[in-house]
């Protein structure tokens, strides 16, 4: 193939992989680069791995969309724009599991607030089920402030307040997630 050919054909394949939209995988979940999701369109924002127990067992892939890219925790924490997490379970999880993941979450990222959250944390809570290997659990944060929850596929209800919301992702994005890799994914980096 002549030098001219090669080119041709070399700008032919970048125009035509140009247009295809990304999707970043982790443990064999794929999300795709941007969702729709409060009548605009959410990016990616990045993808981490929970990790339990001192055996590292993987219990489920988080997603993070946001209205504009961050790596900045406080400024995703902050913002009043749309955001969404995805939870795609990689493991069966009981009810009860997830329940303590989440009230251990609540009191190391948002102790002071435990008082004022409590209702509404026991709402939450009665909504989670038992939860099998490819399921998901989606938490859509609503402009104003509210926190829509959907157990896979099902919508349970919206719980109020932007205390709320921040608190409830504070326990991916605050100071003690998880798992540190997690918290890394969620805002850009590596999962792991």
């Amino acid at each position: 193939m002549g030098s001219g050919r090669r080119s041709l054909a070399l700008i032919a394949a970048i125009l035509c992989c140009s247009g295809v939209a990304h999707a970043k995988e982790c443990k064999g979940v794929r999300f795709p680069d941007q969702i729709q999701a409060e009548g605009g369109t959410l990016t990616l924002n990045g993808v981490g791995l929970r990790k339990a127990t001192m055996l590292k067992v993987s219990v489920y892939v988080a997603a993070l969309y946001t209205a504009q890219a961050s790596s900045d925790a406080k400024a995703i924490l902050a913002a009043s724009a749309p955001r969404e997490l995805v939870l795609q379970f990689v493991r069966d999880v009981g009810a009860g599991d997830i329940t303590n993941g989440w009230n251990e979450g609540f009191e190391k990222n948002a102790k002071g607030q435990l008082s004022g959250l409590k209702e509404r944390i026991a709402r939450l809570n009665g909504w989670m089920a038992d939860v099998k290997s490819g399921q998901q659990m989606t938490f859509l944060f609503e402009p104003g402030g509210s926190v829509q929850v959907d157990v896979n596929g099902t919508v349970k209800g919206t719980i109020p307040g932007d205390d709320f919301a921040r608190a409830f992702l504070s326990i991916w994005l605050g100071a003690e997630p998880p798992n540190p890799e997690l918290k890394a994914g969620l805002l850009g980096g590596a999962c792991e």
